[in-house]
């Protein structure tokens, strides 16, 4: 499947995908007015799976490599059961994305820019990684964004994507431009006096 191809079928598919939010807000309210349930305000939204991923991604925190080129960040955050409090053991992350060039690996043994961790007891996670770059839909380019797929037994499935505030893509792109993205659009934040980035998101699960 090209990438034209993909924004096409990819439209019409988000309409039928499930969708959320992840932070917890005291007053959410529904498109209809009414006042969502706190499980409900701090559900984590799905979006689409894309073309791009691959299944067997190796275990690691680290995907940066030699000759890397890109701004290095720390990604990570707790994965909850669906009251966004209890924390989640041993739930599979996936996460996936293209370089700085906007190309995914999509065949390579190395499986660059792509790995899986286990939440711990805490339901902590992290990977360190790169901010990825861009790449055309049609005429649009997608703004930068990080894929994730998140299992366990006990929960449903989640295919979800974060996408970076300031970001100029994100206004016109059909997926992040939405309003069940808005909690998904997160900062880049300085963690240290050395500079080092990191970005921070917390998962919820549904229970099965």
């Amino acid at each position: 499947m090209d990438r034209k191809e993909f924004i096409i079928n990819s439209t019409l598919a988000a309409f039928a995908v499930s969708i959320s939010g992840c932070k917890k807000d005291e007053e959410t309210t529904t498109t209809s007015g009414g006042v969502l349930t706190p499980v409900e305000a701090c559900e984590t939204t799905s979006d689409i799976l894309g073309p791009f991923y691959r299944a067997g991604a190796p275990d690691r925190y680290d995907l940066t490599f030699a000759g890397l080129t890109g701004n290095v960040i720390e990604l990570k955050g707790k994965v909850f059961k669906e009251d966004c409090s209890t924390p989640i053991e041993n739930a599979l992350v996936e996460i996936w994305h293209c370089d700085t060039a906007g190309a995914y690996d999509n065949s390579s043994s190395d499986f660059k820019h792509r790995g899986t961790r286990s939440s711990d007891v805490n339901g902590d996670y992290a990977f360190k990684t790169i901010l990825p770059g861009k790449y055309k839909n049609g005429t649009l380019y997608r703004p930068s964004h990080i894929h994730f797929k998140i299992t366990h037994p006990d929960s449903e499935e989640l295919v979800s994507q974060i996408y970076f505030k300031n970001d100029p893509h994100i206004e016109d792109d059909p997926w992040a431009g939405t309003k069940n993205a808005e909690r998904r659009i997160l900062p880049i934040t300085l963690e240290d006096v050395n500079g080092n980035l990191a970005i921070e998101f917390d998962i919820s699960l549904k229970n099965k």
